[in-house]
């Protein structure tokens, strides 16, 4: 192992232009929950019931309800040490004129909060609402988010009904528009937004070395990002707990949590 990780950091020190693709193992370390296993259930709920437009229309108070639980949770998190070894290579490479371009499916913001610059959120962000009427998008980082959802969220499973009125829910603060804020989240069954997309395509595209970490690479479009690099011939390194469906794709993988594995491979 020690050999296969002194040959990864050699290709990172020859690297010019790194891109690095995290998902929610990273987050888990820092207490997220995850969508998948015993964490995907709210209430009596499974997460990626919740998690859908046609969820929002038929009770936007629960949504709204489930939402304001998961950013009362990420907002007491704390980065990790992957997260804050990842923005701490960002930064020492920037400073070397190279470039570290970072891609989450991750929402809560932790790559942020640990010093990351200009992170590509390909699913959204807990503290980004939409209008549904002007689509205007707005950081929000208030909890609660509107005072109708103070104490709201609890995920106590006795608890059968959301009810809070619709006029009270949150609203866009725009001159003459008052349209109803949703979470400005990717839900199942929508498109991921075609501007982030294609930044996110433009990064596979230059990159010389290629890192995915906390990922299951099951999930598409995500899933076919890291592949698409590795047939290219650029150097992958998985980061895992578990190996995924993808591991023989790349030249490297490295088991285990990320709070060990990264900042083994990321410190100087």
């Amino acid at each position: 192992m020690q050999n296969v990780m002194k040959s990864f950091r050699e290709v990172l020190s020859n690297a010019k232009n790194v891109l690095i693709f995290t998902g929610s193992g990273v987050s888990a370390e820092s207490g997220i929950p995850t969508f998948r296993g015993a964490g995907g259930f709210w209430r009596k709920y499974q997460a990626q019931d919740l998690a859908t437009l046609r969820a929002f229309k038929e009770n936007p108070s629960l949504v709204w309800e489930f939402y304001e639980h998961r950013r009362v949770i990420a907002s007491q998190a704390q980065p990790n040490k992957a997260h804050e070894a990842i923005a701490e290579f960002q930064n020492h490479y920037c400073t070397q004129g190279k470039k570290v371009t970072i891609v989450t499916q991750n929402i809560d913001n932790l790559h942020q909060r640990a010093g990351a610059k200009d992170v590509i959120e390909l699913h959204g962000s807990l503290y980004k609402t939409r209008c549904i009427k002007c689509k205007d998008i707005s950081v929000n980082e208030n909890i609660p988010i509107c005072p109708a959802l103070e104490e709201k969220g609890l995920p106590d499973p006795n608890i059968m009904i959301s009810d809070i009125p619709l006029d009270q829910l949150p609203h866009c603060e725009k001159e003459n528009c008052n349209g109803l804020l949703r979470p400005h989240i990717v839900w199942f069954g929508e498109n991921l937004d075609k501007h982030i997309l294609s930044k996110t395509y433009e990064a596979m595209e230059e990159c010389d070395a290629c890192l995915i970490i906390g990922t299951s690479s099951i999930v598409y479009p995500a899933a076919m990002f890291a592949p698409q690099v590795a047939e290219r011939g650029i150097p992958v390194a998985e980061f895992n707990i578990e190996e995924t469906p993808a591991t023989r794709r790349f030249q490297y993988h490295f088991q285990g949590p990320c709070t060990y594995t990264v900042p083994e491979a990321l410190t100087p």
